[in-house]
């Protein structure tokens, strides 16, 4: 039998009952489809967080203090920027200083429901280093640095309940009103100013009793030398006592997201291949059924000179048939998933073209493990005995 001929007789086999064929082709497209979303969207997920790490860069590194030989939290030195600047690979270095102080939209909310949100004190050249942007109105300068301005991170305007800036718009802080001047946009590398009111460092040592200690520095370093700058960032910045400072490196966060992300994928993909398998087995049971309902048409086509080969053809050819069309509902199903949950997101959709080819492949694979048994039946009858079946 020439391969149009297969196709045809395998085609007109499905044609036939076409409420068993559909449900069958659902168990596999189900499966497919869930493979196929699990993967598109982790890639997706991974290609937005490297576009971040792109767009924010992966040389940034923090510096914190740590704690004294007795458990005390240490505090780094006043003039550790400086120290740090003076790295060769360095190219630019600021800093924050948490400071004991709370922000509030009202003078009546009390002290103890601080909300999560810090007050930090901050150099007028952090969002350079940090890489964060402005969403609303403006950053710290020389000139608002000194006087009762505040800028707020992205998730504590929206706790405070302030959509934009203004001379009219305050907050409670540290006990006195100070102006909101700027909103952050959210950072994916600097969270702990999402959730900060930042004030200039002159005003904060002049009214909110700041001492002058950062207790974060960020450093941007050359690409290739962020390995040597972190080897040396400690006891650059606290020469006297380099075990008592903490030196991290935010995108290694990002990098062990990442992983849990591809663990949690494998998980979910594995669940995937099982209803994949689960719709195999439909599959099995649908050309099992045929096979017993078919009988008489296998022995009259058996008494007309069919072979057996071709009869066992026959019904490979159904099977392959049935599961190819559940996979391609599966393939274009998945795609319709993943790029709705990435748009959805504000992603880009990435649908690798091996995880497309791979879905297919399964299911020819499991068109033909799943027809085996049933074409192999069919095969072995005799024709008097499949017409005497009634």
């Amino acid at each position: 039998m020439r391969l149009r001929d297969v196709v045809r007789v395998g085609a007109s086999g499905l044609v036939t009952r076409p409420l068993r064929v559909v449900l069958s082709a659902l168990g596999i497209a189900i499966g497919i489809a869930s493979m196929l979303a699990v993967v598109g969207i982790s890639a997706s997920s991974r290609a937005e967080l490297d576009r971040q790490l792109d767009a924010l860069g992966t040389n940034l590194l923090t510096v914190g203090p740590g704690e004294t030989l007795f458990g005390d939290t240490a505090h780094l030195p006043d003039d550790a920027v400086a120290m740090i600047s003076r790295i060769g690979p360095v190219t630019s270095a600021s800093a924050t200083a948490t400071l004991d102080a709370s922000a509030y939209r009202s003078d009546l909310v009390p002290e103890a429901e601080s909300g999560g949100i810090s007050v930090r004190a901050a150099r007028t050249d952090l969002l350079d280093t940090a890489g964060v942007t402005v969403a609303a109105g403006a950053w710290l300068n020389e000139a608002t640095a000194g006087y009762p301005a505040v800028v707020l991170g992205s998730t504590t305007a929206e706790r405070l309940g302030v959509t934009a800036p203004g001379a009219d718009v305050r907050v409670w802080l540290g006990g006195e009103w100070f102006t909101v001047v700027g909103i952050l946009r959210p950072s994916a590398l600097t969270p702990e100013l999402d959730m900060s009111a930042l004030v200039g460092w002159p005003v904060a040592e002049a009214r909110l009793g700041f001492e002058g200690y950062p207790t974060t520095v960020y450093a941007r370093a050359e690409e290739d030398a962020v390995a040597a700058v972190r080897d040396v960032l400690a006891a650059t910045a606290n020469p006297e006592s380099p075990s008592e400072v903490e030196v991290s490196r935010p995108s290694d966060a990002l990098a062990a997201q990442q992983a849990t992300d591809k663990a949690l994928s494998g998980l979910l993909l594995g669940l995937g291949g099982v209803a994949l398998l689960v719709g195999g087995v439909g599959v099995a049971n649908t050309m099992v059924i045929s096979v017993l309902e078919r009988r008489s048409e296998i022995g009259l086509r058996r008494s007309m000179g069919a072979t057996r080969g071709q009869v066992r053809l026959q019904f490979l050819a159904e099977s392959q048939l049935l599961c190819v069309l559940g996979g391609l509902g599966g393939l274009l199903l998945g795609i319709a998933v993943t790029s709705a949950y990435a748009a959805y997101q504000g992603w880009i959709t990435v649908v690798p073209l091996w995880a497309s080819a791979g879905g297919l492949a399964a299911t020819l694979l499991i068109g033909g493990v799943a027809g085996l048994y049933p074409a192999v039946r069919a095969a072995r009858m005799s024709p008097t005995e499949a017409l005497a079946t009634p």
